[in-house]
């Protein structure tokens, strides 16, 4: 055993050196002249820029995950000094797209970034003029409507195309009381599909309209 030693005994020892000098240097220490560093992994928001007006764009990614490389005698980095950004600016046609994600500032070592890209929705805006219906909510139980007026007699309404196409009115909701009375208020209009149910996503002006109506005895009416 001991001649198995001594065999080579030079070479044995120059090998383990050799090793232990290798480890050190990568793991005790980075060569003279450069930084050691580490990795830093941050959750940034996603921002959309650059819509054209006349235009809205959405993603449903809200943010997105960066590897960043820091100085270990350096501070590390914070999330609200960067921001993923989606530039839509190019775009012109309604629909989808898959647009690339870049982190700024810029000047950074970027390890990864996921998503790299987010799939946009780009709409274009619309105004139509819509009028105003009025609906009569409950039982009459011998009230009856003598007179009602609405004032404006149309609302404007703004939104995606898509959104504006369920459109099929704007109406107002007025209960009818229980005895003869007369009805001043201003109510807010409501943009209706065709089923009756409420459009979501489209902004309507005015938001309140002002409504005059005259409840009387069904007898009353008939004279």
């Amino acid at each position: 055993m001991l001649n198995r030693l001594r065999n080579n005994f030079g070479l044995k020892l120059l090998s383990v050196t050799l090793a232990v000098a290798a480890w050190a240097y990568f793991h005790l220490g980075a060569a003279p002249g450069t930084t050691a560093r580490f990795d830093q992994t941050l959750t940034v928001p996603i921002v959309v820029m650059g819509v054209r007006p006349g235009y809205q764009a959405s993603c449903a990614e809200k943010s997105a995950t960066v590897v960043i490389e820091v100085p270990r005698n350096g501070e590390a980095f914070r999330p609200d000094q960067f921001r993923a950004v989606v530039d839509v600016g190019d775009l012109v046609d309604p629909g989808f797209h898959n647009v690339q994600v870049r982190i700024v500032p810029s000047d950074v070592a970027l390890h990864s970034l996921s998503p790299a890209s987010v799939i946009v929705a780009l709409d274009r805006l619309e105004e139509r003029v819509v009028p105003v219906d009025l609906e009569y909510l409950g039982e009459q139980r011998g009230i009856v409507v003598e007179s009602a007026s609405v004032n404006p007699t149309a609302t404007t309404l703004r939104g995606v195309a898509n959104a504006l196409d369920h459109v099929a009115g704007v109406r107002v909701e007025i209960s009818i009381p229980r005895k003869p009375q007369e009805l001043d208020e201003m109510i807010g209009p409501t943009p209706t599909d065709a089923d009756g149910h409420e459009v979501p996503g489209v902004q309507i002006s005015p938001n309140l309209v002002r409504i005059r109506a005259r409840f009387v005895n069904a007898q009353q009416a008939g004279h």
